[in-house]
């Protein structure tokens, strides 16, 4: 197919956002090591399960390299490995969901308790990659719309995470509530494209609202970066770990990433609107 007026190796566009959603599947699983390794640095890894998503995450990926560098994901050796990923990287955040909910809120069971709890969403983004690769693995005909529902899942998600994070300082600058809305927005519009995935007009629209979403979320990381650099602290390891968390606002880029795959997709799915006759 040709892209741009340059040719792919990819016979069409389906076959050329899978491979997106790949490339996107790898990454952030690749990613999520120096995530969680940053997150747990805080306790200095005070429990020893800790280290499990860290050395999940930097050996899953390795399994699912030759799938995506030979676009051949569907079969063989290729296929069951992401499965096999996909179903592992699903309880690993499961299973780090209710670890972080049992260290406070599970206990106390208050409002405090839950914001100043390790933050129990942040695990489900195993959950949604392992869901991804299980999804990549299988043939579906409303393959598009999967994506834009996990797409929305993360993104009600980003918005409880934007909402508790920045509930720990009581919102103390006014900037803070910018994050807040922007997750809103992007969910807002995501459920409805959801719901209404034939209608182009509205499709479209949201493609816009995910380009905000990125230009919040570089923004939101240089603010972040800005902050835990301006912050007292012995050392530059010291401020990163313990100031505003850096790569936190890089999720809504990352997002709006995931939901762009699922809304081209239903946009080459949908109707054209039909050339009036004069």
């Amino acid at each position: 197919m040709t892209l741009l007026g340059v040719e792919t190796p990819f016979e069409d566009g389906g076959a050329l956002r899978r491979w997106l959603l790949e490339v996107f599947v790898f990454v952030n699983l690749a990613f999520l090591a120096v995530d969680v390794y940053m997150a747990h640095s805080v306790n200095d890894f005070a429990v020893e399960i800790e280290w499990l998503p860290v050395y999940f995450s930097a050996i899953a990926p390795l399994f699912l390299l030759p799938g995506l560098v030979r676009r051949r994901w569907q079969e063989g050796f290729d296929r069951w490995a992401g499965l096999i990923v996909g179903t592992c990287s699903l309880a690993v955040g499961v299973g780090g969901m209710f670890l972080h909910l049992k260290s406070s809120f599970f206990a106390h069971q208050t409002l405090i308790s839950l914001v100043y709890a390790a933050p129990f969403v942040a695990p489900l983004s195993y959950a949604g990659v392992g869901l991804l690769l299980i999804l990549n693995r299988t043939e579906h005909d409303d393959w598009g719309r999967w994506i834009l529902f996990l797409a929305l899942a993360g993104w009600i998600g980003n918005f409880g995470l934007s909402l508790l994070d920045h509930a720990q300082n009581g919102f103390f600058y006014p900037s803070e509530w910018i994050s807040v809305g922007a997750a809103g927005f992007a969910v807002a519009f995501l459920g409805a494209s959801f719901f209404f995935s034939d209608d182009r007009p509205l499709l479209q629209w949201t493609v816009g609202v995910m380009g905000i979403q990125v230009v919040v979320g570089v923004v939101g990381a240089g603010l972040h970066l800005a902050g835990s650099l301006a912050s007292s602290g012995p050392s530059l390891w010291y401020k990163v770990i313990f100031g505003a968390p850096v790569f936190a606002p890089l999720l809504f880029a990352n997002l709006a990433a995931l939901a762009a795959i699922g809304l081209w997709e239903q946009l080459d799915a949908s109707p054209r609107s039909a050339p009036s006759e004069s």
